[in-house]
């Protein structure tokens, strides 16, 4: 038998889910919806994993400027080493060298990071977005037993205001005939002289 997880993964197959917590959406939910642990803890994976990507990708930029102005420095410093064979400027040479493997090596590590990135996004992603159905559908389930439950007080209260309206017009209805009687009994001299006194 599949895992309830697997099933949702075939049927979300080739849809593409919205990074959760960069949605206004998303957190307007939980206006209507409390959050959970388990919610906040994945929500904040998934702000790391976001920030970490950030973080990789600003640096790159920053390592691809530096190894570019190293090449020039490169190129300037051999067209030195073919005027004159100076030591400084030898030394310079090769500590370009060895800064631009130092950059090669890190950009490297940094695209290796980042190529795994987009896959633990998806995945934190997705459990983000499971652990939100679960809340959501746990409040709508609950909404919906409280609605029921007063659906059925109001239906009660409907049946017992029509018995309540019928008690009230026929208590009306006898005292309007109550005091027809009197009053052709008795006469009106003397009921309204009994009117005044009650």
């Amino acid at each position: 038998m599949k895992r309830t997880d697997d099933i949702y993964k075939q049927a979300l197959q080739g849809k593409k889910l919205p990074i959760l917590t960069l949605d206004n959406k998303w957190h307007k939910l939980f206006t209507q919806a409390d959050t959970n642990t388990r919610i906040e803890a994945l929500a904040k994976e998934l702000n790391e994993l976001l920030v970490r990507q950030g973080k990789l990708n600003t640096e790159s930029k920053e390592i691809r400027k530096l190894k570019k102005k190293l090449m020039g420095d490169i190129m300037e410093h051999a067209g030195n080493l073919e005027q004159e064979s100076s030591k400084k400027a030898e030394k310079k040479l090769e500590e370009s060298r060895r800064l631009i493997e130092e950059c090669n090596e890190k950009l490297e590590r940094y695209q290796d990071e980042l190529r795994l990135i987009p896959e633990e996004l998806d995945r934190v992603n997705y459990r983000l977005m499971l652990a939100t159905m679960e809340v959501c559908y746990e409040y709508l389930h609950e909404n919906s037993r409280e609605i029921e439950e007063i659906g059925n007080w109001i239906s009660e209260m409907r049946i017992e205001l029509k018995k309540k309206v019928i008690r009230k017009q026929e208590k009306e209805r006898k005292n309007q005939a109550l005091y027809s009687y009197m009053h052709d009994i008795f006469g009106a001299d003397v009921i309204e002289i009994f009117d005044m006194k009650y």
